[in-house]
């Protein structure tokens, strides 16, 4: 018989998480996005009003 007690979509136990399952957590994101839009809105203060 098959093993479904674990579902199909988790990983095995021995086999690392990679950086595409880290950048897929929500409170990254949000902080990337928040970084983001600091250096993007000093990038534009320089090239506009400066």
């Amino acid at each position: 018989m098959l093993d479904t007690e674990h579902g199909d979509t988790a990983p095995p136990k021995d086999e690392p998480r990679g950086c595409l399952f880290a950048l897929s957590q929500p409170p990254l994101m949000i902080f990337l996005a928040v970084i983001g839009c600091l250096l993007l809105m000093a990038s534009l203060h320089d090239l506009l009003m400066l």
